[in-house]
């Protein structure tokens, strides 16, 4: 368990490709949490099952629980303060 950051995405989409450098930054300055990403063309059940109306969007889960959403391009600023770290 532990902290998770869930990255919604495809590959056509442009945003998308700005945010991915940032989350491998939060990912090397945070090791202890966890950076997945997840295609909404090749997973589209799960993005439903969690509501992904647009991307990129990111979920921050805490042991487990969603304690965060974000929907749009994050700053690597806006990743820590929504994860707590």
């Amino acid at each position: 368990t532990g902290k998770v950051v869930v990255d919604f995405w495809a590959t056509w989409c442009g945003p998308c490709r700005m945010q991915a450098p940032i989350l491998d930054q939060f990912a090397e300055a945070h090791q202890d949490v966890s950076v997945c990403k997840v295609d909404v063309d090749e997973q589209p059940e799960l993005a439903a099952r969690y509501g992904i109306m647009s991307i990129p969007t990111l979920l921050f889960f805490h042991d487990g629980k969603l304690v965060n959403k974000a929907v749009g391009v994050q700053s690597l600023a806006q990743l820590q303060s929504a994860m707590g770290v």
